[in-house]
């Protein structure tokens, strides 16, 4: 089973009723395909270490048996529409990086050996691979690490996520 599932923007996904409770409310959020449960999460944006976490994650995969959850974490910039008198209102810009990478992935040779599905999430990248990562139960979250003077001067994404997770975390060099 191999393919690919970009979630439908938070403007059309179904709202729970608020009669039903909070716990309602997470299920719908939260629903995913019990098939990729205990699968390995890994963190992809086209970037060169982030292919190479990809690569390492599908052989992780491949040897426990289990499925790989490729997340994309979405630059959703806020934006700012000013309407004459009322105050401003921020919008989220979306991102169609995922669309793109959702094709070159399912044209890939390489992803035929695993079942993998692709995840969109907008929001920090820490948190949204740490929430993914428990909505699948997973077994691992695979990152690349971060290159450069960004990642020296902010703290990289791999040594955030490292110290935070509750689950294991491998960084690829």
């Amino acid at each position: 089973m191999a393919g690919h599932e970009i979630p439908e923007p938070a403007d059309r996904r179904q709202v729970a009723d608020p009669e039903s409770g909070p716990q309602a409310a997470e299920e719908t959020r939260h629903s995913c395909d019990p098939a990729f449960r205990h699968g390995v999460v890994v963190g992809f944006d086209g970037s060169t270490s982030s292919e190479r976490a990809l690569a390492y994650a599908i052989g992780m995969a491949r040897r426990s048996g289990s499925g790989l959850i490729i997340v994309h974490v979405a630059n959703r910039l806020p934006t700012t529409v000013w309407a004459g008198c009322e105050p401003p209102v921020f919008v989220d810009v979306p991102d169609h990086r995922t669309e793109v990478l959702g094709l070159e992935l399912a044209c890939a040779d390489y992803l035929t050996e695993v079942p993998w599905v692709l995840v969109e999430r907008g929001g920090d990248i820490c948190h949204e691979l740490e929430e993914v990562g428990r909505e699948y139960s997973a077994d691992a979250i695979v990152v690349g690490s971060t290159q450069g003077i960004v990642g020296r001067i902010f703290g990289s994404v791999a040594g955030r996520l490292a110290r935070r997770a509750q689950r294991p975390v491998v960084v690829i060099p």
